[in-house]
C-alpha cells in the first residue's frame, strides 16, 4: 500500500476524496481503515485501488501487518490512540502524519523517529497545521526584510456558514464533539506586553475579547499553551504571543454559564443515568439548586439558549457525567443537518517595526463547506495531509525526524497547493 489511513470519521471525507483521486491519478493502491464499516462504505464506495478495513487499531497484530504494508500511514484517530500507530511506525520504518498536537508520548519518541529516518509530521491539519504554515511564511518573509516582530497573534475557529446560523448559541458541530466539550479545560498561557499571563479554564470563556476577521466580529478565547510556539516560530524576544480560538460572540456568555455550573465536569456518577427530559438533566447537575431560579437569573441571551436545549425532544440514556450528558445533548441539538454549511475563520496579525517605522501585517482566511458532510472543517483538516502525503510519495519533503509543519520545505510544499483548492489567505500590510 502507497498510503494506510486509520480513521474515517467527521474530519476524514475530504481526505479521503483526496486520496481517491490521487490513487486513481498515480495508480496508488491505499487502504482506510475504521471499525464503522457504514462509514467507510459510504466514503470510499468502489474503487479499483481503494480497500477498507474494519480492523480495529487495538488489535496489536492485525494493525502491524497493516502499517507493514504502508509507505506513508495518516493517522485521524483519537490523539490517544496515535501512540500505538507511531512505535509500530518507527519499527517498520514508515512516515507517519497526524492533524494532533504532539504530546509528551510522541515526543519522547523524537530520538527514535530521527534513528528511523523516516518523517513523522504532526500538528498537519488546519489549527494546528495551516496556522503553522501561514504564520511562519508571514514571519520569515518579514524577517528576510529585516523586520524586528514585536506582536504576534493568531486566531482560528471552526463555525457555522450565516446563512446556516439557526440556534441561539450560533453553533453546530463539525468536527470532534468531545473535544467541543472539552475545549479549555486545560486551561491558558501566553505572553502580554512581555509578561507570561495564565488564565485558568473557568474563567476562559468570561473574557470579552473580539477581533474583526473577514467574516465580521468574533470573539474569542485564549488557546492552550501559546508560550511553547515562540520558540517554534523564532519569536524569541517577543513582546506579544497568542493564539486563540473563535466563535460567535453569542456563544460565548452561554458557554461559561455551562461551565460554572458544573455542566462540562467530567466527573463519573457512581452509576451510568437515564434521563426522560433534558430538564431531568439539567436539574440533575444543579443538585440542590432550583432549577427555576437558576434559569431565570440569566441574561436574555443565554436563557433563550438554554431554553433552546430544553425544548430538545432527547432522552439521554446511560449519561456517565455531567459532561458526557452535556455531549449527548448537544450533538442532537447542534447537529450539522446535510444541507449546512460551516465555514472556518482564521486571522494572524503581527506587529514589528522596520527601518524605524511601525509596521502591521495581516492575513485573513475564510474557508466555507459545501454541505453537512463535505465540510470547511473536513476540507481544512484533511487536505493538508493529504498533499503531505502525495510530496512524500513524490519526494517533495526532504526531511527526517519529528516535525510540525513550520519548515520553509514542508510549507512550501503544501501551501500553494491549499491555494489550487480555495484554501489561499488575503494578505495586508501597512504602517502605523
Amino acid at each position: 500500500m502507497k498510503i494506510v489511513l486509520f480513521g474515517a470519521g467527521k474530519s476524514a471525507s475530504v481526505l479521503i476524496d483526496f486520496l481517491l483521486e490521487k490513487s486513481s491519478f498515480y495508480q496508488w493502491p491505499m487502504l482506510v481503515v475504521d471499525t464503522n464499516e457504514q462509514a467507510l462504505q459510504q466514503k470510499i464506495g468502489r474503487h479499483p485501488l481503494v480497500q477498507f478495513s474494519t480492523t480495529s487499531v487495538l488489535d496489536e497484530v492485525d494493525r502491524q501487518a497493516i502499517i507493514q504494508q504502508a509507505e506513508v500511514v495518516i493517522s485521524l484517530l483519537p490523539p490517544q490512540l496515535h501512540i500505538l500507530v507511531a512505535k509500530d511506525c518507527i519499527v517498520f520504518k514508515k512516515h507517519l502524519l497526524t492533524a494532533s498536537y504532539i504530546d509528551d508520548a510522541l515526543k519522547s519518541l523524537a530520538g527514535d523517529i530521527e534513528k528511523a529516518g523516516v518523517l513523522f509530521l504532526a500538528e498537519m491539519g488546519l489549527d494546528p497545521g495551516i496556522d503553522h504554515m501561514s504564520a511562519k511564511k508571514m514571519i520569515d518573509n518579514l524577517k528576510a526584510q529585516g523586520a524586528e516582530i514585536t506582536s504576534f497573534y493568531s486566531h482560528c475557529g471552526g463555525l457555522i456558514a450565516p446563512e446556516s446560523n439557526t440556534n441561539p448559541w450560533c453553533y453546530k458541530i463539525s468536527w470532534n464533539p468531545k473535544n467541543i466539550i472539552n475545549a479549555g479545560k486545560a486551561g491558558a498561557s501566553f505572553l502580554a506586553n512581555g509578561s507570561t499571563q495564565q488564565i485558568p479554564y473557568e474563567l476562559l470563556f468570561a473574557h470579552n475579547n473580539t477581533v474583526e476577521t473577514a467574516a465580521g466580529t468574533m470573539a474569542y478565547y485564549a488557546n492552550r499553551d501559546s508560550l511553547s510556539y515562540i520558540s517554534l516560530y523564532g519569536l524569541q524576544g517577543v513582546q506579544n504571543f497568542k493564539r486563540t480560538t473563535l466563535r460567535y460572540p453569542a456563544f460565548m456568555q452561554g458557554w461559561q454559564v455551562l461551565i460554572k455550573a458544573g455542566f462540562t465536569i467530567d466527573e463519573f456518577f457512581s452509576a451510568p443515568l437515564d434521563f426522560p427530559t433534558v430538564a431531568d438533566f439539567m436539574q440533575a447537575v444543579l443538585q440542590g439548586q432550583s432549577f427555576n431560579a437558576w434559569l431565570q437569573a440569566q441574561s436574555v441571551l443565554v436563557k433563550n439558549q438554554l431554553d433552546f436545549l430544553l425544548n430538545q425532544s432527547v432522552s439521554l440514556h446511560r449519561v456517565t457525567s455531567a459532561a458526557d450528558g452535556l455531549q449527548k445533548l448537544l450533538e442532537h441539538a447542534w447537529q450539522l443537518q446535510p444541507t449546512d454549511k460551516d465555514m472556518v475563520v482564521m486571522k494572524h496579525e503581527i506587529e514589528f517595526t522596520l527601518h524605524e517605522k511601525l509596521g502591521y501585517a495581516s492575513a485573513d482566511l475564510v474557508v466555507l463547506g459545501t454541505n453537512g458532510v463535505s465540510t470547511a472543517m473536513a476540507a481544512t483538516v484533511g487536505l493538508p495531509l493529504g498533499i503531505a502525503a502525495e510530496a512524500l510519495l513524490l519526494n517533495n519533503l526532504p526531511l527526517t525526524g519529528l516535525h510540525i509543519p513550520t519548515h520553509e520545505i514542508i510549507y512550501n510544499a503544501v501551501l500553494p497547493q491549499l491555494a489550487n483548492y480555495g484554501i489561499a489567505f488575503t494578505e495586508e500590510q501597512r504602517w502605523r
